[in-house]
């Protein structure tokens, strides 16, 4: 599966604008400012439904303007055609298409045209706080779980459900113990399924995270990844009953799976704490590239690689590493941006694959 084409109207610093695309790699370059980002953004817009940097569909949307559509053109190895369409307008609803019929859900999309993001930002899954390194984990398994991904988007709505329930009791100064328990049944039976199904896949993940942090550090170092909740297993619904005097106080919902922490670890010490910059960008190349073998063990195509401004971020041995990789064929279609043509010309002038460049 690659994209074989991308229509932007509209979105971020684009008015209107085409790009055709080869099946392997595709170098985008031009100075710093000019939309390489953005562009990238797009393409990870129609696999996952939302930007990469996390922000509103309101802010993807070109200055003075009121709406955006981007559009892109797969072809699979049978090389059928899909096109897979998103249109936002302000005060609207986002819709997505395929082939021009609507999506009921956003969320039916998901997992269909997987995609892999390395950006300068990948640190932050290791300096920032939990949630950074909840959502990656949880975008993952959306990819390749569409039952994990429809139980979270319920147990995420009936959290957000109980914590407007918990500041109306507050507020009120009177706590309505029915309304509160027909909560309690459905969050315990999805937080102790999301819980399993997060401590089962983690066991699959890490030998392929081990393995490639390995290659990038000439095994110097013993790295892991622990998955600490609030809750042992089966004991959700004990610790939820013994949570609510804290809850009612503190007017939210402060056990759960959405508390969870995945703990990089590097020689046994926090890698946040006591890793050096070049371990933790080795931590998380090694967990974007597991990332990229987890959905290709799951699905029957290769993900879309998406490799943002990394030749600049990354020092020689990670960048020869993916290039190695590039050149054993591991990947599908690549996109790659740099701002400096002429070291990206150097890097990838003995991969025997195809290379088109688009200058920006």
């Amino acid at each position: 599966m690659h994209l074989k084409s991308l229509q932007v109207n509209q979105f971020k610093s684009y008015e209107e604008a085409r790009f055709s695309f080869i099946s392997e790699i595709n170098c985008i370059v031009g100075e710093n400012g000019i939309g390489k980002t953005n562009l990238l953004d797009a393409i990870h817009f129609l696999s996952m439904t939302k930007s990469a940097r996390g922000i509103s569909d309101q802010l993807c949307i070109k200055h003075t303007q009121d709406f955006f559509r981007v559009q892109g053109d797969f072809v699979d190895t049978q090389d059928r055609e899909t096109q897979i369409t998103c249109v936002f307008q302000k005060g609207a609803k986002k819709q997505f298409l395929r082939d021009d019929k609507p999506y009921p859900r956003l969320a039916d999309h998901i997992g269909h045209f997987p995609v892999v993001l390395m950006d300068p930002h990948d640190t932050d899954l290791v300096r920032e706080g939990s949630e950074e390194r909840r959502r990656f984990f949880d975008g993952m398994m959306s990819q390749l779980d569409r039952n994990f991904l429809d139980q979270l988007l319920r147990y995420n709505r009936i959290v957000q459900q109980r914590n407007v329930l918990l500041k109306q009791f507050a507020e009120r100064g009177q706590v309505d113990r029915l309304h509160l328990d027909s909560y309690h049944a459905p969050l315990v039976e999805l937080g102790e399924s999301l819980a399993e199904a997060r401590k089962e896949f983690l066991e699959v993940f890490l030998p392929s995270f081990k393995f490639h942090y390995s290659k990038l550090s000439d095994d110097r170092e013993d790295v892991d990844i622990q998955l600490e909740t609030t809750f042992e297993a089966g004991g959700f619904d004990a610790a939820l009953r013994a949570a609510e005097p804290l809850d009612l106080s503190a007017q939210r919902t402060s056990i759960g799976i959405h508390r969870d922490e995945f703990d990089f670890k590097i020689n046994g010490y926090s890698l946040r704490k006591f890793g050096s910059q070049g371990q933790q960008k080795s931590f998380v190349v090694a967990l974007k590239l597991a990332q990229f073998d987890s959905l290709v063990a799951a699905k029957p195509r290769k993900p879309l690689l998406l490799l943002d401004d990394i030749f600049d971020k990354l020092d020689d041995r990670r960048i020869q590493r993916l290039v190695q990789m590039m050149a054993e064929e591991h990947f599908g279609q690549v996109f790659i941006t740099d701002a400096r043509p002429e070291r990206t010309k150097k890097l990838l002038k003995d991969l025997k694959g195809n290379i088109h460049y688009i200058s920006l």
